[in-house]
C-alpha cells in the first residue's frame, strides 16, 4: 500500500498500521441503523471468538489460525468484524511493485476487508486488526475485539528480504538481543553461523534460542558473540543465507560506580604539595572517565593527573578498581577557593576552614553521569 503508517505503534519492528483515512481505503455508507442484540445473562456469557477471518472462496470463510502458510502470488483476503477497524501488517505492503496496487482496505458497516494481491515472500509477517465498541458518546476498545495471525508466503526466497547487506546490532548486556532473520516457510531449517572464523554457533535454547516468527534471540550476551553472524536456511535441497549482522558488544553496568575521594592531608600550608585521589569500584570491562575541577583552574594552574585501573576482589566479587590522582604542587591561597562554595551533585560535601573559606575538589566519573566531590582544609 503506498500510504504512510497510522499513528498507532506497530506490533512488529517492520509493521505498519492503517485507519479509516489511509491506504486506498473505501468506506461504504451504512444501509440503516444497526439492530441491537439482546445481552445474554451473566452465566451464559462466553469468551468472544476471534474477529479475524479469511475468505477462502466466494461465500466460504475460515477462522484464521495462529499461523498460516500460503504461496507467494496467492491472494489474501482477511475480514475483521466490528466498527472503526484498524489494521497492522508487514511494512513491505506499503510499497508499490512497478505501479501495481498490492493492497486494498474496504470498510463496511459491520466489518472491514484487507485484500493483498500479487503477494510476495516479503509480505511474510504478522497481520492483526482491532475494532472499537462504540457507544453514544465515546468509543472504547478491548482485548476481546482484537485478532491476529502470522502468515508465511513461501517462494524462492527463504528469508524475508532486507535492503541492507550488513546490519549493525548492539549486543547489550542489560537485555536480550534479536537477530531478525525471518524465514518465509515454517518448514525451513535455520542455523546460526559466524563469518570469521567460519563456524556454526551452538543454539541450546538457554543462551540462544530460535523463534520461527522472529529469528534468533541471544538471551545472555557475552563478548564471545561479538563479530559478524548470519543465518542459514535450508529447505528441499536449497540453501540461502540472511543479511549479515555485525554484533557490537556493549557492557552495561548493573549498578552505578561507587566512588571514594580522599586527600593526602587534611591541612596544608602555602608552598606545600598535596594530592587528592578518587577511587571507583565498578564492573570489569566498564571504562571510567575522570574529569577534575579545582579552584586553581581559575588562574590556569595545569593539572597533573595519574590514572590506573586494576582488577580487585571486593565482597567476594571481582571488580575493576579505577583510580585517578590529582597532584597540586606548591599550594597557594587560590587553591583554597572563594567562600562560600557549595558543591552540587550526589555524594558531594564541603567543610568550612578556620578562616571561613572552603577548599574543595570535585571529580566526575562520567560512566553514569554521576558527579562526586570532596572538601579539604
Amino acid at each position: 500500500c503506498p500510504c504512510g503508517p497510522a499513528p498507532a505503534a506497530a506490533l512488529l519492528s517492520n509493521a505498519s498500521s492503517l485507519s479509516a483515512a489511509e491506504c486506498q481505503e473505501k468506506e461504504k455508507p451504512p444501509k440503516g441503523k444497526a439492530r441491537v442484540k439482546p445481552t445474554a445473562p451473566h452465566n451464559q456469557v462466553h469468551q468472544p471468538a476471534s474477529i479475524l477471518t479469511r475468505v477462502v472462496t466466494r461465500g466460504q470463510f475460515q477462522k484464521v489460525p495462529d499461523s498460516l502458510t500460503l504461496k507467494a502470488g496467492d491472494t489474501l483476503e482477511l475480514r475483521c468484524r466490528g466498527r472503526s477497524v484498524r489494521w497492522r501488517f508487514p511494512a513491505y505492503l506499503k510499497d508499490e511493485d512497478e505501479g501495481r496496487l498490492r493492497c486494498v482496505i474496504k470498510h463496511f458497516e459491520r466489518h472491514s476487508q484487507l485484500l493483498v494481491v500479487n503477494s510476495r515472500a516479503a509480505d511474510t509477517g504478522e497481520y492483526s486488526c482491532w475494532s472499537f465498541q462504540c457507544g453514544d458518546s465515546e468509543c472504547q476498545d478491548g482485548e476481546d475485539r482484537t485478532g491476529k495471525a502470522f502468515i508465511f508466503f513461501t517462494g524462492q526466497e527463504l528469508f524475508v528480504p532486507t535492503e541492507d547487506y550488513y546490519e549493525v546490532v548492539q549486543l547489550r548486556t542489560n537485555h536480550p538481543t534479536l537477530l531478525p532473520c525471518q524465514v518465509t516457510s515454517p518448514l525451513a531449517k535455520v542455523t546460526l553461523h559466524r563469518e570469521f572464523p567460519p563456524e556454526e554457533v551452538a543454539v541450546d535454547g538457554i543462551d540462544i534460542s530460535y523463534d520461527v516468527k522472529r529469528g534468533f534471540v541471544i538471551h545472555r550476551p557475552r563478548p564471545s558473540y561479538a563479530g559478524s553472524l548470519f543465518c542459514m536456511a535450508s529447505l528441499a535441497g536449497v540453501r540461502q543465507i540472511s543479511t549479515k549482522y555485525m554484533l557490537i558488544y556493549i557492557n552495561y553496568p548493573s549498578s552505578a560506580p561507587k566512588p571514594t575521594v580522599s586527600a593526602s592531608a587534611t591541612t596544608v600550608r602555602a608552598g606545600e604539595n598535596f594530592n587528592v585521589t578518587c577511587t571507583v569500584f565498578g564492573e570489569p570491562e566498564v571504562a571510567i572517565d575522570f574529569t577534575w575541577e579545582y579552584p586553581g583552574q581559575q588562574i590556569g594552574r595545569p593539572p597533573y593527573i595519574r590514572e590506573r585501573a586494576d582488577l580487585a576482589r571486593q565482597g567476594g566479587q571481582v571488580q575493576q578498581e579505577s583510580e585517578s590522582i590529582l597532584y597540586i604542587d606548591e599550594a597557594r591561597a587560590i587553591d583554597e577557593g572563594a567562600p562560600p562554595l557549595s558543591p552540587s551533585g550526589p555524594g558531594t560535601s564541603s567543610h568550612p576552614s578556620p578562616k571561613g573559606g572552603t577548599v574543595w575538589i570535585a571529580s566526575h566519573a562520567t560512566d553514569r553521569e554521576v558527579s562526586y566531590g570532596n572538601a579539604y582544609k
